[in-house]
């Protein structure tokens, strides 16, 4: 049967001051009017039913991720953050102890992907490629620009339709390499979004990270007896923290690309959203209220229930909470996670986290 996994762990510390450790960016209405993970549940439904989605999150999230997906049976709790390939290790170790036969579809909780139906085309076709052959699928995104904030993956052999071999992986590169990409056709965004058998990555991850194999076989003898959150939390603290990328897929001789034809965006700080807002007829993407007098190109969000008001400022974003403000341009707002971290250094702060 196909299952999902949805790896719903972050933090989002970008999208500071709105989202923090308890309510993190997906479980954030970023885009639109459903939260992102609500959002990320829709789009799966159709493919898989959500009896058989598997959320991973953290402690702190788990009670409003029960709360925003109701249907949604399967909520696992890391007990540390361990990164990606232990995040999906876990999720196979509990797919596989209900349905050893399984194959899933790997998903972030926080991605932005408007048209459903041709993604559910896309994961559809995987699926059933990963039920016939013991591959290991990236489902990758045809690129709009020379983005040097994804990673990419380098087609190779075509061997269907949309199917074709993995050439090689590059972490985002610099600006001149990445138009390079871009103008070969050769290259997709590696979105962060898999398919494949449970037997095919618990295989890979034993020949690629023994230690986090095995700490997922003693977390699978487990699920379903009294012991398993004692078991779950001291096998996860064992394993390797790194990427399902690193881990795995940079490594394995069996990867394949399937080439997903729908927008997609991680929208992964504040001037992100802009791309999907409706803005004003100066530019502002503005969400709140707001009244600017020769203020241009801002992004403005305000929960407040007051107002913000700007004067001969352009650029910015300006994000508006009951207990904090953050104001920077845009150019900056990756940056957004060194204001975070400087408040983690300071106990007054602690409690805007």
């Amino acid at each position: 049967m196909n299952w999902a996994v949805i790896m719903a762990g972050g933090v989002g510390e970008r999208f500071w001051p709105m989202s923090r450790r308890t309510r993190p960016k997906q479980l954030l209405s970023i885009v639109g009017k459903r939260t992102m993970i609500q959002q990320t549940v829709a789009r799966l439904r159709g493919v898989v039913a959500p009896s058989r989605m598997v959320v991973v999150t953290t402690a702190d999230q788990v009670p409003l991720v029960r709360k925003q997906l109701p249907k949604v049976k399967h909520i696992i709790a890391e007990p540390v953050g361990r990164n990606t390939a232990p995040c999906v290790g876990l999720a196979a170790a509990i797919i596989g102890k209900h349905d050893p036969s399984a194959v899933m579809v790997v998903v972030p909780a926080d991605s932005y992907i408007p048209d459903m139906a041709q993604y559910r085309r896309v994961v559809k076709d995987a699926l059933e490629y990963a039920v016939r052959e013991n591959v290991l699928i990236t489902i990758g995104i045809q690129p709009a620009s020379p983005h040097t904030g994804y990673g990419y993956v380098q087609l190779g052999e075509s061997i269907t339709g949309r199917i074709s071999r993995a050439k090689r992986f590059v972490e985002k590169p610099d600006r001149a390499t990445a138009e390079q990409f871009l103008a070969s056709g050769e290259y997709l965004w590696n979105a962060g979004m898999f398919v494949w058998s449970v037997g095919a990555i618990s295989e890979a991850l034993a020949k690629h990270q023994p230690d986090i194999a095995a700490g997922c076989r003693a977390i699978q003898a487990a699920v379903g007896t009294p012991a398993f959150t004692r078991v779950l939390k001291r096998e996860f603290a064992k394993m390797t923290k790194i990427s399902i990328d690193y881990a795995v897929m940079e490594k394995a001789g069996n990867v394949v690309v399937a080439k997903g034809d729908f927008a997609w965006d991680d929208v992964g700080d504040w001037a992100a959203i802009e791309r999907h807002q409706v803005k004003d007829d100066a530019g502002n993407a503005t969400r709140g209220e707001f009244v600017g007098v020769d203020a241009k190109n801002c992004v403005i969000v305000n929960d407040t229930g007051k107002i913000i008001t700007a004067v001969g400022v352009s650029d910015l974003v300006i994000v508006q909470t009951g207990d904090a403000t953050l104001v920077c341009r845009k150019a900056d707002s990756q940056r957004v996670r060194e204001v975070v971290k400087q408040l983690a250094t300071q106990a007054k702060y602690r409690k805007l986290l």
